[in-house]
C-alpha cells in the first residue's frame, strides 16, 4: 500500500509541482520503477481501485501495457491466467471509456496473446476467444471492438517481446482468423453508435493484405457501408480510412493485384470520384477536405499504372488530381506530388510499356501516351509558378513561415522538373518565357514592373536548366537578354537572377559570345554583390560557375576578375560579401586559372595568393603572445582559401612550389599555435589538398611536414594530424622512395595513438583521435600493408581496437569496425597470403576474446543502426578463420543463460553458423546473426543479462595453436 501511495505522489508531482527538480525527481522515479517487478501489482491495483482519477489510470493503464509488452518474462507461467482475467474485467470496467485508457488494456490483451500460443489462450486462439466473449456478453461490445482494432496493429510491432518465432505463428494465426473477425465487424453493423469503431476495426484488418477472400470482397457488407458512409458528415475520416486501405489492398501483390482486383477497382472509384465536389466545397470543414483529398492521391498513387494507359477514364481522375494540385492549401495540394513523380517516370522511362499493351510498336504507344498528358503538364507548369510566388506579405514572415515557404518552392520546382521531363526542356522554357512576356507586357515599363512574379518565373526557368540543351538557340538568347534586364532593384530578384544565370553556365560557354555576354554578365554578378548579403551569396556561386564552365572565355576578363577578387578578399568597397560565401570566388578564379598555359597560370597563382599570404604574414609577425592570443577565425579565414586554391588549381608543379613558399608560414602556425584545434584541423586540411593537388611533386616540403606532424601529435595529440597522415598514405603509400618515412610516421603515429587509449573510457573522451586513428589503420592496409603489418604496432592495434569496439561515437565505431574488416578481408585475399602467418599470430591469441566482444555488439553493446557493419566483421572473421571462429563463437553463445536463450534456439543458431561458415554463404550467415540479435534484444531487461553473461573481465590473451 506504501508504493501505491508513493506511486500515485510521484505522479502528482510529475503533473502539478511548481518545482520543476521536484518534477524532474518525480519523473525518474517513475521511470525507475516501471522497470520493477513491483510495477505489474501496483498499476493492477490502481486501476481496479474505482478512487483513481483519469492521470492515475492513464499512466498505469501505459505502464500494465508496456509490462505486458516488454517484461512478460518477468512472470512465472502460472500467472498468464489471473492476468488475463484481470486485464478482461479491466476491459469491460472501461469499455465505455476513457477511450485512451480502453486502448491501453486493449493493446495489452493483444500482446499478452502474441506472448502465448492459441492452444495456451484457449478457445482455438484470441479472435475465437473474441467472438464467443461478445455473443456471451454483448453490452461489452465496445471493448472487444477495441482488441479487434489493435490486434492487427500490433501484429507486427517489435515493442511485444517475443521471440521472432512466436511472432510468426501469431501472424499466421491472424491471418487463418480474418473470416472470423470480419464476420464479427458485419454483425456489429446493426449497431448504429458502432459504426465508427468497426469502420476503423475493418481498416485494422485491411492492412494485413492477406487472408481476405479476393472474390467476395468487392460484395462484402463491410465494404458497401464504408462507401455509403463517404457521404456521411460523421463518418467521413473512418471511412475514407477504410476506402484507402481497400486501394492499397487492391494492388497488393501479396492479394493479386489489379488482374485480381479489377472488381473492386470498378466499385471504388466511381464512388471516389463523386467525391470531387467537395474539393471546392467552401463550407466543408478543412479536415474534411483534407480526408478526400488524400482518397483522391491514394487512389493517383496506387493506379497510376491503369491512369498512364490515358483512357478517357483515367483523365477524369487526372483532372480531379488537378483540382487538388491547384487547392490553395499547400498542405492539401502537395498530397499530389508523389502521382506526378511516379506518371511522368512512367510515361518517360522506355521500359514502361509492354508489347501487349502497345499493339505492336511501343515507340508509337509511348507517343500517344505522351501526347495525352502534355496540356495536363502544361497546367502543372502554371500552377507551379503561382506556388513558388513570394507572397505581398513576405517582409512580414517570421522565421518558420519563410523556412515553410522556401519548402514549397523546393518541392514545387521538384514538379516543375517532372513536367519537363514529359514536356521536354525547350517545350516548358517556351511556356515560361511567354509568361515572362505576359508579365511585362502588363507593366508600364520593366522598371515597374511587380517583382514577385518576375522572381518566380525566373525561379522556375533556373529549376529547370539541366533539361535546356546547350544548343537551344531560340528562346534562350531571349531568356539572356530578360536576365540582363533593368528590372526592379529588389535583393531577393537579383538573388534569383544571379542564381539563374550560374545555372546556365554551361549554356553561356556553348553560345557564341555575342550572346553569351559575359561582360554583361559579369557586371550583373558585381551588382549582386553590391545589393544584400543574400545577392552576394547568390552572386558569389554564380561566379563560380560561370568560371568552372566559362573558364577559357574569362581569359581576357582576368584583369577584371582580379580587381572583384581584390575587393572580395579585402573586404573593402562596397561589396557585402561574407567571408565565408567569398570562398566560392577563390575558387572560381582557382578554376579559371587552371586553364591558362603554364606561364600565366604560375603569374595568376602568384596574384591569388598574395594578398592571402601577405594576410597571414602580417598576424604571425606580431609577437608571439599577441598571436596566440588572436581569435582562430582570423588566421583559419585565410588559411582557408589557401585550402580551396590547392585544392582546385590543378597545376601540380605550381601548387607545390607555393606550398614551398609558404611553409615558413605554415611551420610558425604549428609551432606557434599547436594547442589549437581549430586552426590546426584548418591548417592540416590546406596541407592535404596539397598533397592531392602535388603529389610527387611537393619533393622536400613533404618530408619536413612528416617531422612537424610526428612532433605536434605526440605533445599535443590533435586527430587532425591522423588525418593529415592518412592522406600522405593515400599519396605515397605505395612510393618506395617514401617507405622509411612512412615506417617511422606509422610506428611514431599508432604507438602513441595506444597509449592514449587504454580503455573504453578513452575512446568515449576522444573519439576523433579513435576515428582517425583507424581510419589511418585501413588506409595503411589498402596502401603500404607491406609496411604496416610486419610492424611492432599492428599487434597492439589490434588489441586497442578490441577495447574500442564498443564505443558508442558512430563515426569512430564504424572506422574501427571498418578496420577489424580490412584486416580479415585481407587474410582471405590472395595479396594476402605473404601477410598470413602476421595477422595469424595477432589474431588467434585474442580470437575467443574478439569473438566474444563481437557476438556482444551484435546481441546489444552496440546500438541496431551499427550491426551492418557487426555482421560483416563477423562474416569476415568467420571466412578467415572458419574452425576457429565456430569454436569461439560457441564458446560465447554458451555464456548467455537458458532464460534468455533456449537449447533449441542456442543448437539452431550453432547448426546454422557451422553451415554458413562452411559455405561462405553470406545471406544464410547474416540470417543466422539477425535470429539471434533479435532474440536477445527482445526487451532491456533481456539485452542487460546477455551483456553481463558476454562482457569479458579482461583482454587475457589465450595461446592457439596453429593447423600442421
Amino acid at each position: 500500500m506504501d508504493l501505491q501511495n508513493t506511486a500515485k505522489e510521484a505522479l502528482v508531482a510529475l503533473y502539478h509541482h511548481p518545482d520543476e527538480s521536484v518534477r524532474a525527481q518525480a519523473d525518474r522515479w517513475l521511470q525507475d520503477f516501471q522497470r520493477t517487478l513491483d510495477a505489474w501489482q501496483v498499476s493492477d491495483k490502481l486501476l481496479h481501485d474505482a478512487n483513481s482519477n483519469l492521470e492515475t489510470l492513464i499512466f498505469f493503464s501505459q505502464t500494465l501495457r508496456s509490462k505486458v509488452q516488454r517484461d512478460f518474462e518477468e512472470l512465472p507461467s502460472e500467472a498468464f491466467g489471473p492476468l488475463r482475467d484481470s486485464l478482461y474485467t479491466l476491459l469491460k470496467k472501461f469499455y465505455k471509456g476513457p477511450t485512451i485508457v480502453r486502448t491501453q488494456i486493449s493493446i495489452a490483451v493483444t500482446a499478452l496473446a502474441v506472448h502465448v500460443t492459441s492452444e495456451d489462450w484457449g478457445r482455438g486462439g484470441i479472435v475465437n476467444w473474441l467472438r464467443e466473449e461478445m455473443n456471451s456478453h454483448p453490452e461489452y461490445i465496445p471493448g472487444f471492438l477495441e482488441i479487434l482494432t489493435v490486434l492487427p496493429q500490433e501484429a507486427f510491432s517489435h515493442k511485444i517481446a517475443a521471440r521472432s518465432v512466436r511472432r510468426h505463428q501469431f501472424e499466421k494465426e491472424l491471418m487463418s482468423s480474418v473470416e472470423v473477425a470480419l464476420n464479427l465487424l458485419t454483425a456489429c453493423l446493426s449497431f448504429n453508435e458502432l459504426k465508427e469503431q468497426v469502420l476503423e476495426a475493418f481498416a485494422s484488418w485491411l492492412r494485413l493484405s492477406n487472408g481476405i477472400p479476393v472474390s467476395s470482397l468487392a460484395h462484402h457488407p463491410l465494404v458497401h457501408m464504408a462507401l455509403s458512409c463517404l457521404n456521411s458528415e460523421q463518418l467521413l475520416e473512418s471511412s475514407v480510412n477504410v476506402v484507402s486501405e481497400l486501394i492499397q489492398y487492391s494492388v497488393s501483390s501479396s492479394s493479386g493485384g489489379f488482374t485480381a482486383h479489377m472488381p473492386l477497382i470498378h466499385l471504388l472509384v466511381p464512388h471516389i470520384m463523386n467525391l470531387k465536389r467537395h474539393l471546392r466545397d467552401d463550407s466543408m470543414d478543412e479536415e474534411d477536405v483534407k480526408a478526400v483529398a488524400r482518397l483522391f492521391s491514394d487512389m493517383g498513387d496506387s493506379y497510376v499504372e491503369l491512369i498512364a494507359t490515358g483512357s478517357d477514364e483515367s483523365m477524369l481522375i487526372v483532372q480531379a488530381l488537378l483540382e487538388v494540385a491547384s487547392h490553395s492549401d499547400y498542405d492539401i495540394s502537395s498530397m499530389t506530388y508523389n502521382f506526378w513523380y511516379h506518371l511522368q517516370s512512367i510515361l518517360t522511362q522506355r521500359d514502361s510499356i509492354s508489347l501487349k499493351e502497345s499493339n505492336g510498336s511501343m515507340e508509337a504507344e509511348r507517343n500517344r501516351r505522351l501526347l495525352t498528358f502534355r496540356s495536363t503538364f502544361e497546367s502543372l507548369v502554371s500552377l507551379v509558378i503561382f506556388r513558388v510566388q513570394y507572397p505581398n506579405n513576405y517582409e512580414s514572415l517570421n522565421r518558420e513561415d519563410m523556412k515553410d515557404f522556401k519548402h514549397t518552392r523546393y518541392a514545387s520546382s521538384d514538379i516543375l522538373k517532372n513536367a519537363t521531363s514529359v514536356l521536354g526542356g525547350e517545350a516548358t522554357l517556351r511556356i515560361l518565357h511567354m509568361k515572362l512576356l505576359q508579365v511585362v507586357g502588363n507593366c508600364k515599363n520593366i522598371e515597374s514592373c511587380d517583382w514577385q512574379p518576375v522572381e518566380a518565373i525566373f525561379y522556375c526557368i533556373q529549376s529547370i536548366a539541366k533539361s535546356i540543351p546547350l544548343e537551344e538557340s531560340e528562346i534562350m538568347p531571349q531568356i539572356i537578354i530578360s536576365l540582363l534586364s533593368n528590372f526592379p532593384h529588389k535583393p531577393l530578384l537579383l538573388q534569383t537572377i544571379c542564381l539563374t544565370i550560374g545555372a546556365y553556365s554551361k549554356w553561356l560557354n556553348a553560345a557564341p559570345l555575342e550572346i553569351s555576354n559575359l561582360h554583361a554578365v559579369v557586371n550583373i554578378l558585381t551588382r549582386g554583390m553590391s545589393m544584400s548579403g543574400e545577392s552576394a551569396a547568390a552572386a558569389s556561386i554564380a561566379f563560380k560557375y560561370i568560371c568552372e564552365d566559362c573558364r577559357q572565355k574569362l581569359w581576357g576578363s582576368l584583369d577584371n576578375l582580379f580587381k572583384i577578387y581584390h575587393i572580395v578578399i579585402s573586404g573593402e568597397g562596397n561589396f557585402k560579401v561574407s567571408s565565408d560565401d567569398a570562398i566560392h570566388f577563390v575558387e572560381a578564379l582557382s578554376t579559371v586559372i587552371t586553364e591558362l598555359p603554364p606561364d600565366n597560370a604560375k603569374q595568376g597563382l602568384e596574384l591569388l595568393c598574395i594578398p592571402i599570404v601577405t594576410s597571414l604574414k602580417e598576424l604571425i609577425n606580431q609577437s608571439p603572445s599577441s598571436f596566440q592570443q588572436i581569435n582562430a577565425c582570423q588566421i583559419t579565414v585565410h588559411i582557408d582559401r589557401l585550402a580551396c586554391i590547392f585544392r582546385f588549381v590543378k597545376h601540380p608543379q605550381f601548387v607545390a612550389d607555393t606550398v614551398h613558399t609558404c611553409w615558413p608560414v605554415f611551420k610558425t602556425i604549428f609551432d606557434q599555435r599547436p594547442w589549437d584545434m581549430r586552426t590546426m584541423e584548418c591548417l592540416c586540411r590546406a596541407c592535404k589538398y596539397a598533397v592531392r593537388t602535388s603529389g610527387k611533386y611537393m619533393g622536400t616540403t613533404i618530408s619536413a611536414m612528416f617531422e612537424e606532424v610526428q612532433a605536434l601529435y605526440k605533445q599535443h595529440s590533435q586527430s587532425c594530424f591522423l588525418y593529415l597522415s592518412s592522406e600522405v598514405i593515400k599519396i605515397f603509400g605505395s612510393d618506395p622512395s617514401c617507405a622509411s618515412y612512412l615506417q617511422c610516421l606509422i610506428v611514431s603515429l599508432f604507438d602513441h595513438t595506444t597509449k592514449l587509449l587504454t580503455k573504453i573510457q578513452d575512446f568515449t573522451a576522444r573519439p576523433d583521435i579513435a576515428d582517425d586513428c583507424f581510419l589511418l589503420a585501413s588506409r595503411c592496409i589498402r596502401y603500404c600493408p607491406e609496411l604496416f603489418v610486419p610492424s611492432p604496432i599492428f599487434s597492439p592495434l589490434i588489441t586497442c581496437s578490441m577495447i574500442g569496439i564498443t564505443i558508442q561515437h558512430r563515426d569512430a565505431c564504424k572506422s574501427i569496425l571498418t578496420f577489424m574488416s580490412d584486416v580479415f578481408d585481407l587474410a582471405n585475399a590472395t595479396s594476402g597470403n605473404m601477410y598470413r602467418s602476421i595477422i595469424d599470430s595477432a589474431v588467434l591469441p585474442r580470437g575467443a576474446a574478439l569473438t566474444r566482444i563481437m557476438i556482444a555488439s551484435l546481441t546489444g553493446a552496440l546500438p541496431s543502426s551499427r550491426l551492418d557493419e557487426v555482421s560483416y566483421v563477423l562474416l569476415a572473421f568467420s571466412r578467415s578463420h572458419g574452425i576457429y571462429f565456430v569454436e569461439w563463437a560457441k564458446s560465447s553463445i554458451s555464456l548467455i543463460p537458458s532464460s534468455v536463450l533456449t537449447e533449441t534456439e542456442r543448437s539452431s543458431f550453432i547448426k546454422s553458423l557451422e553451415d554458413s561458415t562452411s559455405r561462405s554463404d553470406a545471406s544464410s550467415f547474416n540470417s543466422t546473426l539477425d535470429e539471434l540479435c533479435d532474440v536477445c534484444r527482445r526487451n532491456r531487461s533481456v539485452q542487460e543479462i546477455v551483456q553481463e553473461a558476454l562482457r569479458p573481465h579482461d583482454l587475457n590473451l589465450t595461446t592457439v595453436s596453429l593447423p600442421q
